[in-house]
C-alpha cells in the first residue's frame, strides 16, 4: 500500500517529546499533549523505542489505550532494543543528538540491527504501547549522525537483517509499510538502489525543511516518486530553529543560520504568515511528502500546528523567497510558485 494511502491526513504527531526530550515533562501534561493531538483529529502517531528509553511508547500507549484502535495509524522503530536493566544515562553515546534524552528512563540502550532483534523489539513496542499491531515500522539512524565511519557496516548488517524481517512482516501483513527513518539522505540514497530490499517509504528528519532541503530535493525525491514511495517529513522546523527556538539539529543554531531564519521571517512578517505555515506548508508542497510530523509537548503547539496549515499564504510571500535565493530554485512551492 502507497504510503499516501495509509496515512490519514497529512498532519501527525511527532512523540519524540514525550520520551522527556530536553526537559522532564510532567505526565499529565505529556497525556494532555496525546489527548489534544486526538481532539485536533490527528490520527497518525510516530513513535520510537530510543524516545526516553521507552517512555514515550509507554505514555502513548496508556493515552490512547481508550480509542477505538481502527481509527488510527501507528508507526515506530526498531534497531534499538530497550533492556530491564538499568545504566549511566549521562554515558550514553547518542552521536550528534548528544543528551538530547537525558531526562528519560534509565533503562539500558542496545543497538541491534539483526532480524531477531527486529522482532523482538516490535514484540517489545505492542507491549509499551498496549496494542495489537503496528502499521509502519522504520530502521531507526542507520546513518552517520549516529554511527560516524561505521555506519555502512551498521546498514550493511540492517540489510541482512532489519530489511528481509521487515519485508517479510510486510508480505505476512504483520505490519503495513516499512522504510528508514532517519536524519540523512544517503541511507535513503543506498536503499533505493539495493534490489534485495522493498521499502515503501520513508521517515525523512530535518532534511526537507526551510532551511535544510537542498540534498534531499535532488538526491532523494525525484528517485522516492519515481518508485512510488512517499516521504514523511519529521522536524519541519528544524529542531526549533525556524519558530524561533534556540537549536538546530539538536544543537545550538548557527549564526548562519539565525540569519537565515531572521531574513525568512522578516519576508513572513510583510505578508503577516506565521513561521510555522510556512515551515510545513514548504514541506507539503513537494509531491513526494507524505505527511509531516512536528512534535509537541504542549496541547496548546497542537492548535498551532493544525492552524499553520490551514493558513493562507500568499504566492508572493513563495515568490519573494525565491527572489531572495531563500529556497533551492528548484523546490517545489505551494500553488505552484
Amino acid at each position: 500500500m502507497a504510503l499516501k494511502d495509509l496515512l490519514p491526513g497529512k498532519l501527525g504527531f511527532g512523540t519524540a517529546p514525550l520520551g522527556n526530550m530536553f526537559r522532564d515533562i510532567p505526565e499529565a501534561e505529556a497525556r494532555a499533549t496525546v489527548d489534544a493531538a486526538w481532539n485536533d483529529g490527528i490520527r497518525f502517531f510516530d513513535n520510537a523505542p530510543f524516545y526516553g528509553a521507552g517512555l514515550a511508547e509507554i505514555r502513548m500507549g496508556e493515552a490512547l489505550a481508550g480509542r477505538p484502535r481502527d481509527e488510527y495509524v501507528i508507526a515506530t522503530k526498531v534497531g534499538r532494543l530497550i533492556l530491564d536493566e538499568v545504566e549511566d544515562v549521562s554515558a550514553r553515546d547518542n552521536g550528534e543528538k548528544g543528551d538530547v534524552f537525558k531526562y528519560g528512563r534509565p533503562n539500558k540502550i542496545v543497538n541491534d540491527y539483526s532480524g531477531d532483534a527486529t522482532l523482538r523489539s516490535i514484540e517489545d513496542s505492542l507491549k509499551r504501547l498496549k496494542t495489537d499491531r503496528i502499521e509502519i515500522v522504520w530502521v531507526h539512524d542507520v546513518a552517520q549522525d549516529f554511527y560516524g565511519d561505521e555506519w555502512l557496516g551498521v546498514f550493511e548488517g540492517a540489510r541482512k537483517g532489519a530489511f528481509k524481517a521487515l519485508d517479510r512482516l510486510r508480505d505476512e501483513g504483520v505490519i503495513k509499510a516499512w522504510g528508514l527513518g532517519v536524519n540523512r539522505v544517503e541511507p535513503i540514497e543506498l536503499v533505493m538502489a539495493l534490489d534485495s530490499a522493498r521499502p515503501d517509504g520513508f521517515l525523512l528528519a530535518g532534511r526537507y525543511t526551510l532551511l535544510d532541503h537542498d540534498r534531499a530535493l535532488q538526491r532523494v525525491m525525484p528517485e522516492v516518486t519515481q518508485q512510488g514511495l512517499g516521504i514523511v517529513v519529521g522536524g519541519p522546523y528544524s529542531s526549533g530553529a525556524l519558530v524561533g527556538g534556540p537549536n538546530f539539529e539538536y544543537a545550538p543554531a548557527t549564526p548562519a543560520i539565525l540569519d537565515k531564519v531572521a531574513r525568512i521571517k522578516a519576508i513572513a512578517d510583510r505578508h503577516g504568515i506565521s513561521m510555522k505555515a510556512a515551515g510545513l506548508q514548504f514541506s507539503l508542497a513537494n509531491p513526494a511528502v507524505a505527511a509531516v510530523i512536528p512534535g509537541a509537548s504542549q496541547p496548546s503547539r497542537l492548535a498551532e500546528d493544525r492552524a499553520a496549515l490551514n493558513e493562507q499564504v500568499p504566492a508572493d510571500f513563495w515568490r519573494e523567497l525565491r527572489q531572495a535565493k531563500l529556497v533551492h530554485p528548484e523546490a517545489p512551492l505551494p500553488g505552484g510558485v
